[in-house]
C-alpha cells in the first residue's frame, strides 16, 4: 500500500470482536468488501472534536494501517495521537445497537456522547 506507515508496535485503535462482526456485515451489505475501515477525528460537535468511521477503497499517503479481525483499518497520521488507545465496540440493547468509542485521551465530552476534546486538541466547538 503506497505511502502507508505500518503501525508495528503502536496500537492506535482496537476493534472488539462485536464491532468487527458488525463492520464485516456492513461491508458485505454495502458491497465494500476489500475496502479499508477509516477511523478519523473531525472538528466540530459540542466539545470541539467528533469521531468518524467509514469505508475507503484505498489508503492515503501517510496513513497508518493495521489489520484486526480480518478488517484492514486506516488512521490518518495526524489523528493517531488523538486516537491512541481508543477502543471501538458495538453494543446491542432492547432499543437497538450502535458503536461505542472509548478514548482514554478524551478529557471532556458532551451529553450526546459523540463529541469530545483532549488535553492538547480542542477542535472547533459548535452548538448541539
Amino acid at each position: 500500500m503506497k505511502g502507508a506507515i505500518p503501525l508495528a508496535d503502536q496500537q492506535v485503535v482496537t476493534i472488539t470482536e462485536a464491532a468487527a462482526f458488525q463492520i464485516k456485515d456492513m461491508m458485505k451489505q454495502n458491497e465494500e468488501e476489500g475496502s479499508f475501515l477509516r477511523v478519523a477525528v473531525h472538528g466540530g460537535g459540542c466539545s470541539g472534536l467528533s469521531y468518524g468511521m467509514g469505508f475507503t477503497p484505498e489508503a492515503e499517503e501517510g496513513d497508518m494501517e493495521l489489520l484486526q479481525h480480518g478488517i484492514p483499518i486506516v488512521v490518518a497520521k495526524k489523528d493517531a495521537p488523538i486516537l491512541k488507545g481508543t477502543i471501538v465496540d458495538y453494543k446491542q440493547s432492547l432499543m437497538g445497537g450502535g458503536f461505542t468509542i472509548d478514548n482514554p485521551n478524551a478529557i471532556a465530552s458532551c451529553g450526546c456522547g459523540s463529541s469530545f476534546r483532549t488535553a492538547t486538541e480542542t477542535g472547533t466547538p459548535e452548538n448541539c
